[in-house]
């Protein structure tokens, strides 16, 4: 059971006078912080504390990101990752065990309360190189026996390769499914365009993140696969974590960190803006008033469902589209193309027909050609060799209007493949 809202405000609050003081002491860009509150009412003093904090910009964390290591810490004790590159610009991160388990726990409350368990078996639909692009016949998949888990590739949902995915999802014991929506997606129209939903019952839940839940993606993954989807917003800096309800919002996990809007737009139901997060178990590299790049919507009045906390509506940011490839193939979330690309700054990629795609690249001053050799590497790995793949350095990316820009921008049409 969840403690009431009272008793989170409590834990947050002692949790961020915790980090506030382990920053103060033992990380170099946050030497000069003022101390926590020391207001009696705990929702009082986090407002106090986080408002003498400065906003911290991923430029701030770019330029040195060492200086966020907090040096208490054993370096043999630090984990090593990235964020996800979306834009082109990912950044390095370090992280603990501690850290990890406690986003794990946060994921395995929402599978728990959807009625999975810590065993069973699952297909996952994520960014891997599960088999060769080159491969032409199934299996398209590979088992995990140990962990229970069949990872399917994303690079080989074709029309003629589709079917072997709904038979093998068939054949499959899962009781439940993890991924990108749009690759669940594509997996559920193909379900039903074969007249073949699964039977009700036999998942428990459909599990999404990573990229915007849309509400077409829901109902179509809802009715092919006969189970509710529960969407869940977290980050690899591990500052925030949002997990669905059955009223289709997104709660907060308190304990795990403190989100902040800046309003742009706000009603007596909701306040709408760009997020500021802190997360409470970064341990290792504390991000403070994070401005993460994606925008909320928050609701001020509790859920339907019953959980107590801060809820949102949505969150926005995280909408990719499709790369279609010259033999039908849909690809979707390609953001992993720039994970290890740090010479470049910002890319786009723009496709208008199956032959071909624009990919435009904001180059470092480090940008040269063994950069270009290992990125054209990085997409014809997910990409094949079949598609015309255009690099084009720019200046700048124009944004949307909401002030980001979309990693893929596709106006080819489903049918426009062979």
């Amino acid at each position: 059971m969840l403690a009431p809202r009272e008793e989170l405000h409590a834990l947050q609050r002692a949790r961020l006078d915790s980090l506030v003081e382990r920053a103060r002491t033992h990380v170099p860009h946050y030497r000069d912080l003022p101390p926590h509150s020391e207001a009696h009412d705990p929702l009082e003093a986090m407002t106090a504390t986080l408002a003498q904090i400065p906003v911290l910009e991923k430029s701030a964390y770019r330029e040195n990101p060492e200086s966020f290591i907090a040096a208490d810490i054993p370096k043999r004790e630090l984990l090593r990752g990235k964020t996800s590159g979306t834009t082109g610009t990912a950044l390095p991160l370090w992280y603990t065990r501690e850290t990890l388990a406690e986003e794990y726990a946060a994921v395995w409350r929402l599978r728990r309360t959807s009625g999975v368990g810590l065993r069973d078996p699952y297909i996952s639909f994520g960014g891997q190189l599960v088999v060769p692009f080159e491969q032409s016949e199934p299996p398209f998949w590979r088992t995990n026996h140990h962990g229970g888990q069949t990872l399917f590739s994303l690079y080989h949902m074709a029309p003629r390769f589709l079917p072997a995915y709904v038979d093998a999802i068939h054949a499959s014991p899962a009781r439940y499914a993890v991924g990108y929506p749009s690759s669940l997606h594509l997996i559920a129209r193909a379900l039903l365009a074969a007249g073949r939903p699964l039977p009700r019952g036999q998942m428990a839940a459909i599990f999404t993140s990573s990229e915007s839940l849309l509400a077409f993606h829901r109902e179509t993954i809802e009715e092919a696969f006969q189970a509710p989807v529960r969407d869940r917003y977290g980050t690899s800096e591990f500052s925030v974590s949002m997990t669905g309800c059955p009223e289709n919002h997104l709660h907060l996990d308190m304990e795990f960190g403190i989100v902040e809007i800046e309003a742009v737009e706000e009603t007596e139901q909701f306040v709408r803006g760009p997020m500021l997060v802190t997360g409470l178990a970064t341990h290792a590299t504390p991000f403070l008033r994070y401005r993460i790049g994606d925008s909320a919507t928050r609701l001020k009045h509790p859920c339907p469902c019953g959980r107590p906390g801060d809820v949102f509506a949505d969150v926005d940011g995280r909408i990719e589209d499709y790369v279609v490839t010259p033999d039908g193939r849909r690809i979707g979330r390609l953001d992993h193309i720039f994970k290890e690309q740090r010479d470049v700054a910002e890319a786009q990629i723009l496709q208008e027909n199956p032959e071909s795609l624009e990919v435009r690249v904001v180059p470092r001053a480090s940008y040269g050609p063994e950069a270009e050799r290992q990125l054209r590497e990085e997409i014809r790995a997910r990409l094949g060799d079949s598609i015309r793949v255009e690099l084009r350095i720019v200046d700048t990316i124009a944004r949307e209007p909401n002030g980001k820009f979309r990693a893929v921008k596709s106006t080819v049409k489903f049918g426009e493949n062979p």
